[in-house]
């Protein structure tokens, strides 16, 4: 597992699938804010609400894209999108490639059984492509509260 990229390191590139299968770069938003965060699973009650809320601040946020990325399969994340009416874009990192680079791929604990999967993280990308803040081990209610923060902040 690499380690999580801080505020002023360059954003880990990625290509990878949406919700209707079509790939998207984060490349390709140069010039934008984009908040990139980590879920571990599409309609999980954790995950439902971090999407919900962002969803809810999507008027107070300007043009900064939100990009949600989880292990979940396109079709899965095109269920739980229209479910819930997110309107931004979820992205399939089925082999977790991407959720290593960003250092969000390690080991949890649950009713003690010990596995590996994603640790719900986010990342505010600047306008050139560097991280501006990271947010390690977030909690789903504190996404859109730190996001907005953020972009108070300039």
């Amino acid at each position: 597992m690499a380690d999580a990229p801080s505020a002023g390191d360059k954003a880990p590139a990625f290509n990878l699938a949406d919700h209707t299968d079509t790939k998207v770069r984060l490349s390709s938003f140069k010039g934008r804010k984009v908040l990139v965060y980590f879920y571990p699973k599409a309609d999980t009650p954790g995950c439902t609400t971090q999407a919900c809320e962002l969803r809810d601040i999507s008027d107070d946020i300007g043009d900064t894209v939100v990009l949600g990325i989880s292990p979940d399969a396109p079709a899965k994340l095109a269920k739980f999108r229209d479910k819930h009416d997110l309107g931004f874009t979820l992205l399939s990192d089925p082999d977790h490639a991407v959720a290593d680079a960003y250092g969000v791929w390690g080991e949890k604990s649950m009713y003690g059984k010990k596995y590996f999967g994603i640790i719900r993280s986010a990342f505010l990308v600047d306008e050139s492509g560097k991280i501006s803040h990271a947010w390690p081990k977030i909690s789903p209610k504190d996404t859109p509260k730190n996001l907005l923060k953020a972009l108070a902040e300039g």
